[in-house]
């Protein structure tokens, strides 16, 4: 019997390992499945909708191949003398007519992909489920050439390559893939998209494991029997012994189960075999026992509707992204005084300030042209809550950038004031431009307002808002006639006086100076106003909002005698053209600002945050 039972277990072992090792190699499940698309329209853009993407679980591998398109030859240019057939050569390259097809790709929501495209025509890509395949369908439009996406501020991430292109992303499913040669030639016609499947066996390991265990109990059997045979083989004639004198039996008493007899052999093994029964039986008994206090409703969980993430301008992430590309433009532009490469990223009052920055640069070399645009940490993103179709234009983002320390040459370490930058995007294809640029000025230990989650983003309020304890056009209006009246003006109380640098700077009593430094051969006098640009106001937790305007301010300085001149500072002399003028002369400064502003029904002040003041203009007074 012992080597019976080795020879079983040595069966289970073989066919224990056999199986597992097989279930990992010749029966092992497929590790990925792959859809193939192979396309034949002329048209320039293809989009695969998130239902193709999402087809399966898990990230998607997405690979395009391009293909090889003929370069156009160059006409001869006319020539009198009459031509003639080239001869062939044998070092002619059969390659030299031709180049590889660009690959472009993005990935964005699939409204804003739709958005893009717009009205140009397009091959649609989604997933038939019943037949387990990819399908197309072309959209017809009225557009047939298109941008390249590659470098789009709209997206959640673009590539782009030579020939073909391979990328891996996990989307979900209200994310799009769009895919465009270089936006006129036909789209790339061979697609692939593979996702991978849960190819572990897990009863492979445990048939291995079994099968060493078997293999483990079967060679210790083995053991067994090969020790009991050896000593079968043994002398079995042993020396004989005298017979022992039986001992004296002693009275015991007899108990009455005794009387019944003991079960002896089988009878005996059956009743220590049901011991065990007995005591599953009594307490599956015990708790099939029903009483009052031994049942307990468990209640049912109600399904609850979770409300879904709006959307919003960008992401986190994205706007990272798109600062430090606005930051390498501008150190780029910055360096060469290059307004138009500057017009790429700066519009409204930032551009307004960088071009004058750069008309004066170029007169004057130690001019310094700020704000910089730093390509350093984004300490708050703070984008546009978007309406629930999403496809609106143009967006806003409020970020707060936070340029590293400078060092100089001494070793002292200097941290530059955060910037707070206005970023808007005018269409679907449009990049993200600069509106405002401006310098917080609200010390660090200073209460700053709370507001969303990135991922939340806040609405945008309108100039003339009832919900705002100030309106953001009378916040502009009544800082506009503070700065020029001081404590005399209307709009005083409405504002926190307490931190305000900028009053400290340009206020009516700064102004006051200003008049009493003058000669007396010369006046000036100053006007405020509310510039042209957006307002911009974003929610915040409280029901307050965070207010960016812009406002104006020019001073006119005139000679007061006949003969007599005025002398402009060189900034002005480089914008006005002359740094003399017996007429006079009008400097107009720009002045962007952001505002706190509380809620309606507060009791709280406007407190400014942050500001940044420039030279715009300036002109001879005709």
């Amino acid at each position: 019997m012992r080597f019976i039972a080795a020879i079983v277990f040595f069966v289970v072992a073989v066919v224990g390992v056999g199986l597992g090792v097989a279930q990992r190699t010749v029966w092992a499940p497929p590790d990925r499945v792959t859809a193939d698309l192979a396309l034949d329209t002329p048209v320039s853009v293809t989009v695969i909708d998130g239902s193709a993407l999402n087809a399966y679980e898990g990230r998607q591998t997405v690979e395009i191949r391009g293909g090889v398109v003929a370069s156009p030859v160059p006409e001869p240019e006319p020539s009198d003398t009459p031509a003639q057939a080239p001869e062939p050569t044998e070092s002619a390259d059969p390659d030299a007519a031709t180049t590889t097809e660009v690959v472009s790709a993005a990935y964005g929501r699939t409204s804003d992909v739709l958005a893009w495209v717009g009205s140009a025509s397009y091959t649609l890509v989604t997933f038939d489920a019943e037949l387990g395949e990819l399908v197309t369908e072309t959209i017809a439009g009225s557009e047939t050439v298109v941008p390249n996406p590659y470098g789009g501020d709209l997206w959640y991430g673009d590539f782009e390559g030579e020939g073909e292109l391979a990328l891996t992303i996990n989307v979900p499913d209200d994310i799009s893939l769009l895919v465009v040669s270089d936006g006129t030639l036909p789209a790339p016609q061979q697609l692939s998209i593979t996702w991978p499947l849960d190819s572990s066996t897990p009863f492979s390991t445990i048939l291995i494991l079994g099968g060493v265990g078997s293999l483990v109990i079967g060679l210790l059997f083995l053991l067994w029997a090969l020790l009991h045979m050896r000593r079968q083989r043994g002398p079995r004639r042993k020396t004989p012994k005298m017979p022992k004198v039986p001992k004296p039996s002693r009275y015991r008493p007899t108990s009455s189960r005794s009387l019944l007899g003991r079960p002896k052999g089988r009878r005996a093994a059956q009743r220590i075999a049901l011991l065990p029964a007995l005591l599953v039986g009594s307490v599956l008994l015990a708790a099939c026992t029903t009483g009052g206090a031994g049942v307990v409703a468990t209640p049912t969980p109600e399904a609850t509707e979770v409300a879904e993430t709006p959307a919003v301008a960008v992401t986190e992430n994205q706007l990272e992204r798109i600062v430090s590309r606005i930051a390498l433009t501008m150190q780029q532009a910055d360096d060469e005084l290059d307004a138009d490469l500057a017009a790429t990223r700066l519009a409204g009052p930032a551009l307004e300030l960088r071009e004058a920055s750069y008309t004066i640069r170029d007169d004057e070399d130690d001019f310094a042209i700020v704000p910089s645009i730093p390509a350093g940490d984004v300490q708050l993103t703070l984008p546009q809550r978007l309406p629930a179709e999403g496809d609106t234009w143009p967006r806003a983002v409020l970020a707060i950038v936070q340029a590293p320390p400078t060092v100089d040459d001494e070793g002292v370490e200097t941290q530059t004031p955060p910037l707070a930058v206005l970023l808007v995007q005018d269409d679907p294809r449009s990049q993200y431009k600069v509106h405002y640029a401006i310098t917080v000025t609200l010390p660090e230990d200073a209460d700053r307002p709370e507001v969303a989650p990135a991922a939340l983003g806040a609405p945008l309020l309108p100039r003339d808002t009832p919900l705002l304890a100030v309106s953001p056009a009378d916040v502009a209006a009544g800082y506009a006639d503070l700065l020029l009246e001081g404590e005399e003006s209307e709009s005083f109380p409405l504002f926190q006086a307490e931190g305000d640098t900028l009053v400290e700077q340009i206020g009516a009593a700064a102004k006051a100076e200003r008049k009493a430094d003058l000669p007396d051969t010369a006046s000036i006098a100053f006007s405020n106003a509310v510039g042209e640009a957006e307002i911009f106001s974003f929610v915040t937790n409280d029901g307050g909002a965070l207010v960016m305007l812009y406002l104006t301010e020019s001073e006119s300085v005139k000679p007061t005698q006949a003969g007599a001149a005025v002398n402009a500072p060189a900034a002005v002399a480089a914008l006005a053209g002359r740094s003399q003028s017996t007429r006079g002369i009008v400097a107009t400064y720009g002045i962007q600002v952001l505002f706190s502003v509380p809620p309606v029904g507060s009791d709280e002040q406007v407190v400014l945050l942050g500001y940044t003041q420039g030279l715009i203009a300036a002109r001879e007074i005709r």
